[in-house]
């Protein structure tokens, strides 16, 4: 009975997970419409989650971090660099000019190319004789595959909104005429080379400073110090700083304590329980979810080459993400294997006790 409990209360996490993450795309997509900044976002954003996040990191990791050297900050400065400030902002330009259902569905091609950066620097390796290796290269070329045909392709919509429910006329119709598809979903790929670069550079900083929060806590910070860099150059009138409306302040404290600070902790409760394997192959209810929510609340139209190469980006996550559950079976016999030889090998060169003079 606990175990079944157990397991509801992963899958209702992973659910609400899913969801915070949708509803942030909305949020972000809003904020665009009524005229939030695209620097001022992200630049609020990061001060409410570095605010809720540094605090807890202090107290919570005062025995974990390790002392803080130049270069241990020189790294924390490149890390926020490629997955706060270059992260951070592909997205808000990508969602500027593409749709949230078309950024989510982007991002499932993450995992994808996270291995191919982990390959390309030696520390993913791939056996092509085997079928995990397989599952991961085919995974890989389906995700491009799939997000080269979003980029090119748009095709004709599949569904057209009647109306719309809770964003005015004309405020839809400005948004329309801002998009512009192939620019949107280059910004959109230069997100996921951010996020997946994060990724492969955050592992091996992790282990020279372990304390995860504090680590965090430091990329949020100098995130917010480029951010507020190069708002210096780009939002110099003081009237974009302002914020005039309720929508505003909800659409950035959602950003800020949602997207940033609940997203955070209950994803990592999830990785702990499941595994990062389980977490991510629900990544694709996101997108389902997005689309819905774009339909009913933006009247966000349905494109066929949307869907087309939404599909493949999913086909191919759940490839990758196969081919590495496959890979760790496999490692873990091939060490139970080891060791058994081993023990047999040492048991075979012992002299028997009758044979001890």
């Amino acid at each position: 009975m606990a175990l079944v409990s157990e397991k509801a209360k992963l899958l209702t996490s992973l659910l609400i997970l899913q969801l915070c993450f949708a509803g942030f795309h909305i949020v972000s997509r809003v904020a665009l419409n009524i005229g939030v900044s695209k620097v001022v976002y992200p630049v609020y954003r990061n001060i409410i989650a570095l605010l809720l996040l540094g605090p807890f990191a202090y107290f919570t990791e005062k025995k974990e971090r390790p002392p803080l050297t130049f270069s241990l900050l020189t790294q924390f400065f490149l890390l926020a660099l490629v997955g706060i400030t270059a992260n951070q902002g592909f997205y808000i330009l990508g969602l500027y000019y593409a749709s949230p259902s078309f950024a989510s569905a982007m991002q499932n091609s993450v995992p994808a190319i996270t291995f191919i950066m982990a390959y390309a620097l030696g520390v993913e390796r791939i056996n092509i004789s085997r079928i995990d290796g397989l599952a991961k290269i085919l995974g890989t070329l389906a995700s491009v595959g799939g997000a080269t045909i979003i980029t090119l392709y748009k095709g004709p919509p599949i569904f057209q909104p009647q109306g719309t429910n809770s964003i005015e006329e004309s405020v839809l119709l400005s948004s329309d005429n801002l998009q512009n598809w192939t620019l949107g979903c280059i910004f959109l790929l230069g997100h996921c080379l951010s996020w997946a670069g994060w990724m492969v550079l955050q592992a091996p900083i992790v282990k020279q400073y372990p304390a995860k929060l504090s680590l965090t806590s430091f990329t949020f910070f100098f995130g917010l110090i480029q951010f507020l860099f190069i708002a210096a150059f780009v939002e110099r009138d003081p009237k974009h700083w302002q914020i005039q409306s309720g929508e505003e302040i909800f659409t950035i404290l959602y950003a800020g304590i949602i997207s940033s600070g609940l997203v955070i902790s209950l994803q990592t409760w999830c990785i702990q329980k499941g595994g990062p394997v389980f977490v991510a192959s629900f990544q694709p209810v996101q997108t389902v979810l997005v689309t819905g929510m774009a339909f009913v609340i933006l009247g966000d139209q349905i494109y066929s080459g949307g869907v087309i190469g939404a599909v493949l980006i999913i086909i191919g996550l759940y490839l990758v993400l196969w081919g590495k559950t496959a890979e760790t079976r496999y490692q873990s016999q091939d060490t139970e294997e080891s060791l058994t030889k081993h023990l047999l090998q040492g048991h075979q060169g012992c002299p028997d006790k009758t044979e001890i003079p």
